[in-house]
């Protein structure tokens, strides 16, 4: 239920054209956004791909392709636009570059030959031909091999009794399911008996053959058993050697894993055969292992605490020699996001959110002698601050001059940015340096130059406002950030109703970011302000205040959010406090319902995906580590915590009109909550409404039914603050 957005941002350098007119941002500008993925540099660092989305609002349906820009800047160019492609991933030597499509039934590796002197695509073959379908590839370092990703019946030995028994399948008339064990249903789909496998398969199979055509040549699981290989929405969880001849993945091997957090690194040869536990003196979480370039090290990151899914992520360093394990951030009181290494093995390139913000640190192996050391350290000379803003997917060219991110802001969405000259500026006591060529710590933001501008033309013509930020003093006397967003065309001398917004998690954060399930400039776009809160539990202010929301749901948060709409009344003149509604989805719905027990305040209240019933909720759930942690254990040991928490209980009060929205394919938080919500509320008498998605999880995904769902919570607020 946490961690549903990505956190990216950085200031908007969309530039209207002279005399022209902006106009309210709407939804169907929106759509005309192109959705930009994550940075992969060519080998000899000229080039830039990437997977950009289109939406296509009156066919309802979002669809990649691969771009590209030269590195030094220009242009972006579509280079594969007649067939769907996404995940561009880059061989070795430059010459070609594998992607995923579903151009041929469903989605499969494909390769693409490339001509690096004028970037363009001269030939494609599909690589992969498994029945079971394939995605997330990665190139071997000495690009013979390419390891992909495939959902596979674990009894089974052959591609031939895969698609024996997916045919089967197919065809039965009988759809019924029998299970065993917990984890069978996962965010959106029933567990069908499959686990995710790693495969390698040659990335030439015409190799060392002769004669006309190719062989059939046969993709080697790394994996089996009865066992996933973790999947993440962030960076991979799977890795090469730079040798190739090793891959180190992350799965859990728990008996019962929806009650465990105990992720671990294994690695096995391309080979294969048994593959071996790296990690297994830590109980809790290891992740995203990425091998270091002269390969002596494999970088990762690591939880502490047993199924605390919130728990700090620290940055952890394998030796593959003497297998000693090293925390390179203990003194960092922030999480390690997405990470990369540095060419030469020295450093560690990281993400991190810190106070709304998503910030660029770089992790030295050993110790830096600092020139200032009031500049540029967080209580560990080692990790220096380089670049503020929020900013993700970081990828680094093979001379370590050029560092290349995503970036977003609250204004606009993901483009690519880059820094260049990393080397060449002095910030350390090295051979050549001096305190007259000491690089600044944080850079300057306008070191970082934008390398794409998919986006610039769409939002020169919207009118959107800047993210503004405040602080207060909240639950505990603690500080808190909270964030505003004016309307277009805003006057100061104007009342505006409000649109209170409960971000969700409880243990993500909001700040300078674009978002497609909850805008924010959409939501101010019709005429109102925006206010939400970033209260205890939140990430970017220290895992002390991120644990505070453990075990005390609707205590801390709702205090921190009450209070800072109060501070907001009070500080700014032109908002209504008569007009104010909430709206919130996952644990910002769960707030939502129990701010409808607590409160008369708002003259509205929307409940997306909410949890409403804490004990039936539990029951319900796919992760189980999570209500079991947060509330303490579960509601037949402890009972108290989750009744003392739990909205239904508070139906007495329900008086505020609300509208309850909920996807039938969320299995995170069932659509059974919404049904109980809105029966209680219409058995109460209260003005009510539910939006209900036979064919969606949890934010809509598709087009026309996210334009639905906008349309209905922004007519549902208009109705009840009398804004029309």
């Amino acid at each position: 239920m946490r961690r549903l957005f990505l956190l990216i941002a950085l200031p908007s350098l969309a530039i209207p054209a002279l005399g022209q007119t902006k106009h309210p941002f709407t939804f169907e500008d929106m759509t005309k956004l192109k959705r930009v993925g994550e940075p992969e540099v060519s080998p000899d660092g000229k080039w830039v791909i990437l997977s950009v989305v289109d939406v296509d609002l009156n066919a309802n349906r979002k669809t990649p392709h691969v771009w590209i820009v030269p590195t030094a800047g220009g242009q972006e160019r579509e280079i594969i636009s007649d067939q769907d492609a996404a995940r561009p991933r880059w061989a070795p030597d430059g010459k070609r570059f594998a992607f995923v499509s579903s151009k041929e039934g469903g989605p499969q590796v494909w390769v693409a030959d490339f001509d690096g002197t004028v970037g363009t695509v001269t030939g494609l073959h599909r690589l992969t031909s498994i029945v079971s379908g394939a995605g997330g590839e990665v190139w071997s370092p000495d690009g013979k091999n390419i390891l992909f990703v495939s959902s596979v019946y674990p009894e089974c030995a052959d591609e031939a009794c895969n698609a024996k028994k997916l045919e089967e399948a197919a065809k039965s008339k009988v759809k019924a399911m029998i299970f065993t064990r917990l984890l069978y249903r996962h965010v959106n789909a029933y567990n069908d008996g499959t686990r995710n496998h790693i495969f390698v398969i040659p990335a030439d199979p015409c190799v060392g053959t002769t004669g006309p055509g190719c062989p059939a040549v046969l993709a080697l699981d790394l994996s089996p058993g009865d066992y996933d290989v973790a999947s993440s929405f962030g960076q991979d969880e799977y890795a090469f050697s730079p040798d190739g001849q090793e891959i180190c993945y992350t799965s859990n091997h728990d008996k019962n894993e929806a009650t465990s957090t105990n992720n671990d690194l294994w690695v096995v040869p391309i080979t294969g055969g048994p593959a071996k536990n790296i990690t297994a003196a830590n109980l809790a979480s290891d992740s995203t292992p990425l091998y270091s370039l002269d390969g002596k090290y494999i970088a990762y990151r690591a939880q502490q605490r047993t199924g605390y899914e919130s728990d700090r992520f620290r940055l952890m360093l394998h030796d593959r020699k003497t297998g000693e394990k090293r925390n390179l951030t203990e003194g960092f009181d922030r999480w390690v996001g997405t990470f990369t290494w540095a060419p030469n093995s020295s450093s560690i390139f990281f993400v991190s959110e810190n106070e709304g913000e998503s910030l660029i640190y770089e992790m030295f192996l050993e110790e830096v002698k600092l020139l200032d050391s009031n500049r540029g350290y967080h209580k560990d000379s080692k990790i220096l601050e380089l670049q503020r803003g929020f900013s993700d997917n970081l990828a680094i060219t093979a001379d370590g001059q050029t560092l290349l991110y995503s970036g977003m802001s609250d204004e606009h969405p993901y483009e690519i940015y880059k820094i260049t000259a990393l080397s060449s500026a002095c910030f350390y006591l090295a051979p050549g340096c001096d305190e007259r060529s000491q690089r600044e710590f944080p850079l300057p933001k306008e070191k970082a130059q934008p390398l794409t501008h998919f986006n610039d033309t769409v939002l020169s013509r919207v009118s959107l406002s800047r993210l503004e930020s405040f602080w207060f003093t909240g639950a505990h006397g603690d500080k808190v950030q909270g964030f505003l967003v004016k309307p277009p065309n805003f006057d100061a001398h104007r009342k505006y109703p409000v649109k209170f917004f409960l971000k969700g998690g409880p243990q993500i954060a909001w700040g300078d970011l674009w978002s497609y399930g909850s805008n924010l400039q959409l939501f101010a776009a019709d005429g109102y302000v925006v206010i939400t809160i970033n209260f205890h539990g939140s990430t970017g202010y220290g895992q002390k205040f991120i644990d505070a929301v453990n075990g005390d749901w609707g205590g801390a948060p709702f205090e921190d959010q009450m209070k800072g709409l109060d501070y907001a009344e009070k500080t700014y003149s032109f908002i209504d406090k008569n007009r104010e509604c909430a709206i919130g989805g996952s644990y910002g719905g769960y707030m939502a319902n129990w701010v409808l027990g607590h409160t008369d305040r708002f003259k509205c209240i929307v409940s997306h995906h909410s949890p409403f019933n804490l004990e039936s909720f539990w029951g319900s759930t796919d992760e189980l580590w999570f209500p079991t942690w947060d509330f303490k254990g579960t509601p037949y040991d402890n009972r108290d915590v989750y009744q003392k928490w739990s909205p239904h209980l508070y139906a007495e009060n329900f008086k505020t009109p609300t509208l309850v929205s909920h996807g039938q394919l969320d299995y995170r938080v069932d659509v059974s909550q919404a049904l109980q919500l809105f029966t209680t509320l219409q058995m109460r008498g209260v003005p009510s409404k539910l939006l209900y998605f036979p064919d969606e999880a949890q934010y809509p995904s598709k087009p026309q039914n996210s334009q639905l769902w906008y349309k209905t919570v922004n007519e549902w607020v208009d109705q009840w603050t009398n804004i029309r």
